[in-house]
């Protein structure tokens, strides 16, 4: 069976964020640059919910983990 395939806007809509592409820009041009000493999940402007989520799909290995370390890379 296939893993399921997520597009960039669809993590920003499963992390409760804004998903359209002005504000994608906008949210990773306002966040930028994230030091790379620090992890994606433990920036201050997650919420509690937002950063288990990051932590737990890159752990898991998961369906959005592709997705999530091309988030980081953006903001960098």
């Amino acid at each position: 069976m296939e893993s399921p395939t997520h597009a960039f806007s669809d993590l920003f809509a499963q992390l409760g964020l804004p998903n359209d592409n002005e504000a994608i820009r906008r949210f990773i041009d306002g966040h930028r640059p994230l030091p790379d000493e620090v992890e994606l999940a433990d920036a201050p402007f997650w919420t509690t919910a937002q950063a288990a989520f990051l932590r737990e799909e890159l752990r898991d290995d998961a369906d959005w983990a592709e997705l999530v370390d091309q988030l980081s890379a953006a903001l960098r």
